[in-house]
């Protein structure tokens, strides 16, 4: 059974900071791109920050600056550094990662349950 486990959100306060983490895990033969998504009450999810296994990054131009992907290939594990957090950043983040798990001859993408953010005063 292929899991995706985010831990790290939670409630902080304007100019704080969170860490999200994100692992990955269940006969996973390889992984190319892993990431993290958000979706606000009343909004499209969108995409915050991805990572392809080479190590190349793509952000949302409002956290450019602020938030900062990183990868553990070893471990299979994403996090999402998230500094100066802004109360726009109130959201539910669900990590996303395309792999090609043992035994499959193709990619699929997967998705966490989500972790809340709210960051409020």
């Amino acid at each position: 059974q292929l899991q995706l486990v985010e831990s790290g959100g939670g409630l902080v306060q304007p100019g704080g900071s969170l860490r999200l983490s994100c692992a990955a895990s269940g006969s996973i033969f390889s992984i190319n791109v892993m990431g993290w998504y958000r979706q606000a009450p009343g909004k499209q999810r969108e995409l915050v920050a991805t990572m392809a296994s080479g190590g190349r990054s793509n952000y949302l131009d409002s956290v450019k600056g602020r938030f900062t992907i990183s990868r553990d290939n070893a471990k299979n594990t994403v996090f999402l550094q998230m500094s100066s957090l802004k109360p726009e950043d109130t959201a539910v983040y669900y990590c996303n990662a395309v792999l090609q798990r043992m035994g499959f001859p193709y990619e699929y993408e997967y998705w966490g349950q989500g972790t809340q953010v709210t960051v409020s005063s």
